[in-house]
């Protein structure tokens, strides 16, 4: 009875205690509770997985959306600044042309006026010319007569 034969009857009675105490399936519902363990962490990996992919498409979707958005306020901003633009170039051109035809107005009546003036400053001189002449060649009772004729014909002339 050598040693071998000893460690081989130890092997055998450690073995028999081991299965006396039901170690191997206590191993084994051990390795089972931890493969049921793994597989339901990577079931929930999966899950998280699947909703971190629907949120990011949704972000996407959502980014997408706010871009779009973004143009169409942008679009709508120049639009708007176009439109202030042709307002303001469409008033602008219209107080042109109200200051330039109020001006046209001025020169008119300046003008009229000069005239009115200038036949006004006429008439006298031609009035005082002729009473003039006629003074010295008509006697003064003539002499009113022919101012008073020539005034009222200068009066119709005039009107």
């Amino acid at each position: 009875m050598d040693a071998t034969f000893w460690a081989l009857v130890a092997l055998i009675i450690f073995l028999a205690i081991l299965a006396y105490l039901k170690v191997p399936a206590k191993i084994n519902d051990s390795l089972d509770s931890r493969a049921d363990r793994i597989r339901k962490e990577l079931d929930e990996a999966r899950e998280l997985r699947e909703e971190a992919q629907q949120v990011l498409a949704e972000y996407q979707r959502k980014r997408g959306e706010a871009e779009e958005e973004a143009k169409e306020i942008v679009a709508a901003a120049r639009r708007e600044a176009k439109a202030i633009v042709a307002d303001a170039k469409q008033k602008t051109e219209e107080y042109v042309t109200r200051r330039t035809a109020l001006a046209e107005q001025k020169i008119t009546q300046a003008e009229r006026d000069a005239v009115h003036e200038v036949r006004s400053r006429a008439v006298d001189v031609a009035v005082a010319a002729a009473g003039n002449i006629l003074g010295d060649k008509v006697d003064t009772k003539k002499r009113g007569e022919l101012f008073e004729s020539s005034l009222q014909e200068l009066k119709t002339h005039m009107n």
